[in-house]
């Protein structure tokens, strides 16, 4: 498939950038990490108070750095138990540089007294589509998975909190069960994703109009 549109992530999280890929890979679309356009990961600084400011945070630092295009996934996992935390700090849950294994341990010990039926939790993800040559042209969209948090991790697949998120409507499997394609049928950033196509088609055909022209 011939690639129509570049687009540069805003992200340095391997799992992400993969399922990207994945959810977009019938698109003439060519993603790249910053890293691999920049040569490094730029240090942004993700200080908003919402997703949606973390958002629009780093996608317009790196359409900023790249001239490009450039795609910013900020998301995370909200437990109605702790007020909606972890929320925007679901990465830094334990500590600042805490690993996926630290968060979870974390989210396990803050829950240990929270009985069953008040484990419930979502998946929240957040994408901003930004213009480097126009930094009013954002697009924003926004995606969620309901479920609960489990006692103990379950499954191999995913990452962050996937081994202990159980996915309402998945006959009690935890988002770390649920194969690639399941996931992104059903996960927070698949519907993100879902709701981004049709910008990315409009972007993508305004790409075809213009070798058009230029050809004729």
């Amino acid at each position: 498939m011939q690639e129509l549109l570049t687009i540069v992530l805003a992200t340095s999280n391997h799992g992400k950038l993969a399922e990207l890929r994945a959810l977009l890979a019938d698109l003439p679309v060519q993603l790249r990490s910053a890293a691999e356009v920049l040569g490094e990961q730029p240090n942004i600084v993700e200080d908003g108070a919402t997703f949606e400011d973390n958002a629009l945070i780093k996608a317009r630092a790196i359409a900023s750095a790249t001239r490009t295009l450039a795609l910013a996934d900020d998301s995370g996992l909200e437990v109605d138990a702790l007020g909606g935390r972890p929320g925007v700090r679901s990465a830094r849950f334990a500590h600042e540089r805490a690993t996926d294994a630290e968060n979870n341990a974390a989210l396990l010990r803050e829950l240990a007294e929270v009985e069953e039926g008040a484990r419930s939790a979502r998946f929240r993800c957040v994408l901003a589509l930004v213009n480097p040559w126009q930094d009013s042209d954002v697009h924003i969209a926004t995606g969620s998975c309901e479920g609960s948090i489990a006692r103990a991790p379950r499954g191999s697949g995913g990452f962050g909190y996937d081994p202990l998120f159980l996915v309402d409507g998945q006959g009690g499997k935890a988002m770390a069960e649920l194969s690639e394609v399941e996931k992104n049928q059903v996960s927070h950033r698949g519907r993100a994703v879902q709701a981004l196509r049709e910008i990315l088609v409009e972007l993508i055909n305004a790409q075809l109009d213009e070798a058009e022209r230029v050809a004729g």
